[in-house]
Formats: structure tokens, C-alpha cells, sequence
């Protein structure tokens, strides 16, 4: 049995980490359940969860270049229903910004990995830096600052 990111197994803990998991997979394989992949809910230790020798339900969500295998459990269950009242997730108001990002500029597509992330924020933190130092050279060009 061939699978993939997006593919649903079954797997036995075989190793419970501060930071995860580790879920033996079929043919021999193994992969890491992230501590922030184990539940839909704050998780703070892995074994209030988990016990080693526990068959658990997970979904790959990634491998990469050296084969290692991402895995999530939580992912691989639908979401508990949202309580009734709650606002939209990250706490916003619906109509408040809908998916406008900085200064009123479509905010990018959410990006899926840590780091396609951190590309995205480096990016973010370069063009402020620039408006700062472009801001700056006008002030000083006007005799502002010294």
C-alpha cells in the first residue's frame, strides 16, 4: 500500500515525545504527530492524550525531501461543531476586514507550512522596513530630524 500527503492511515504510537508522537505506519514506515497536531484543543502534554500502543487514525500531511512523514490525528477527524454565538476564527468580527491584509491590500492565500510562513513575513518585515527608511529620507531631506 503506496500513500501520500493527504492519504488517511492507521498507526500505533510507538513513542510519545514533550514536542509529539511517533506513529508506526504500514510497510514499515513511521511518522511524527506534532504536539499541535494531536487535538483540536490545546494540548499541553502529549500523554494526557496518547499512550504508547495506542492504534490512532492520522492523515499524512507531509514528507519531506529526506522522507520523514508528517502526520496529524486531528486532521484526520471532522472539527468539533463551533459553539453557538462564537465569532469568526482569529477573533474577528465578520465585516471587519474580510480578507483585506495591511493598508487595505488583499491579504495573500493562507499559507500552509512554517515555511511558506516565514517567506510570507519576511516579505511583510522587508516592505515595512523600506516605508521606514524611505519615510526617514523624506523627513531628513526637510530638515526634520538631525
Amino acid at each position: 500500500m503506496e500513500f501520500g500527503v493527504g492519504s488517511i492511515v492507521e498507526g500505533k504510537v510507538t513513542g510519545i515525545t514533550k514536542f509529539g508522537a511517533f506513529v508506526a505506519l504500514p510497510e514499515g514506515k513511521s511518522g511524527l504527530v506534532h504536539i499541535s497536531e494531536i487535538a483540536y484543543t490545546y494540548v499541553n502534554d502529549v500523554k494526557d492524550h496518547l499512550k504508547e500502543g495506542q492504534e490512532v487514525k492520522v492523515k499524512v500531511i507531509g514528507i519531506d525531501e529526506n522522507g520523514r512523514i508528517n502526520l496529524s490525528i486531528k486532521k484526520a477527524m471532522d472539527p468539533p461543531p463551533r459553539p453557538a454565538g462564537q465569532g469568526r476564527p482569529g477573533g474577528r468580527p465578520a465585516g471587519h476586514g474580510g480578507n483585506m491584509g495591511f493598508r487595505g491590500k488583499p491579504a495573500p492565500a493562507e499559507p500552509t507550512s512554517f515555511e511558506d510562513r516565514l517567506k510570507q513575513f519576511m516579505a511583510a518585515s522587508d516592505s515595512k522596513l523600506s516605508e521606514l527608511r524611505q519615510a526617514e529620507r523624506r523627513s531628513s531631506r526637510r530638515g526634520g530630524r538631525k
